[in-house]
């Protein structure tokens, strides 16, 4: 399982991004479970032939590093097949977990690797800790707890819009809702999107510099150079993958066109917004305004260790602002998922 998830992830990176170029996939989307259902049979399709892609990769990656020397046919294409392997046996785990557990399944395998690393990480900087760095240490600490309390806020985060109905049958009086517009609506995908992407570069140049020499080796060079993890470039590529894909994903799951219609079959309108066209550019605004600051707070979220590494200066210590997200995320995802069991448990129980 040396590749993981990300043959998937990427999988369904294209096939969301068809949905808006290939109209029959665009149809599709929208038929409800069905539709739902074919996209990700096409999303596993997909995965099979970017997992042997990436295996590959992965195979020029180890020998360029001196770390498998056989490099006959027979040695390739068993590395290959078996970590081709290994990604679609963790796709199933993902898949069983989202229909027999809680949540989404792919987000839980990725919140368990990371938690599984951390008495590792722990005890690693616990070796390279010295008396001089108490004071960084304690401010990573204080931090550290801050972002986390940050990273709540901005999940549970809501602007909440209100929305009245009118109801003939209380003599024509109105009653009074709200339409809340996550801060976060995208969540812990665009982060986990631009991971995916943002690797790419690095396999790339691998890729170049096992299969080729002179100018090949000299692009690979220059492509490491740019997306070396503490590079400058490498952040800012990052930042803007994850602002871009809070963005996309928001603009998916989020139509306000159809919320507009739906609030207009039901009687509901917000208050000093004409039905139809108005109510659809009002949410799209405020949608527009909320996304902003999640995906600014996002992206600030994936570039984290750069920035702690540049203001404590212990390059030693891991900190990781994309996983302390996952953790939380899956974390009150479960949460939720819990309470609702609970609560219909407790609803079939009076009905019986």
């Amino acid at each position: 399982m040396a590749l993981g998830l990300a043959p998937y992830i990427n999988a369904s990176i294209i096939l969301q991004l068809l949905q808006f170029v290939v109209p029959s996939l665009e149809e599709l989307s929208k038929e409800g479970e069905y539709g739902q259902e074919k996209i990700n049979q096409y999303t596993r399709f997909l995965t099979v032939p970017l997992a042997f892609f990436q295996a590959f990769a992965m195979y020029a990656l180890l020998k360029s590093q001196g770390l498998i020397l056989s490099t006959d046919v027979n040695s390739i294409i068993s590395l290959v097949i078996t970590m081709a392997t290994g990604t679609m046996l963790a796709v199933w785990m993902g898949e069983l977990i989202t229909e027999y557990g809680l949540g989404n399944g792919v987000s839980f395998l990725i919140f368990a690797g990371i938690v599984s690393r951390l008495p590792v990480v722990l005890t690693q900087s616990s070796f390279v800790l010295q008396p001089e760095n108490a004071l960084p240490v304690t401010g990573f600490i204080v931090l550290s707890i801050v972002i986390i309390g940050l990273v709540v806020l901005m999940n549970e985060a809501t602007r909440k819009i209100p929305v009245r109905y009118a109801r003939r049958a209380s003599g024509g009086m109105t009653t009074e809702s709200y339409l809340p517009l996550r801060l976060n609506q995208a969540g812990v995908i665009p982060i986990i999107f631009a991971v995916s992407l943002v690797l790419l570069p690095s396999f790339l140049s691998q890729f170049l510099a096992s299969v080729g020499g002179g100018k090949m080796a000299q692009i690979s060079g220059q492509i490491a150079l740019y997306f070396n993890p503490q590079s400058t470039s490498y952040n800012v590529f990052y930042f803007l993958l994850v602002v871009g894909f809070t963005y996309f994903y928001t603009a998916v799951v989020f139509n306000p066109e159809k919320i507009s219609e739906n609030l207009q079959k039901n009687g509901g309108f917000i208050q000093g917004i004409r039905p139809g066209s108005a109510t659809t550019n009002y949410l799209s605004q405020v949608l527009s305004r909320v996304t902003l600051f999640g995906a600014l707070f996002l992206g600030f979220i994936a570039i984290l260790p750069a920035v702690f590494q540049g203001i404590i200066g212990i390059p030693n210590l891991v900190i990781g602002g994309t996983g302390i997200l996952i953790v939380v995320s899956v974390i009150l995802e479960l949460v939720r998922d819990l309470e609702a069991k609970l609560v219909m448990g407790r609803y079939e129980g009076f009905l019986r």
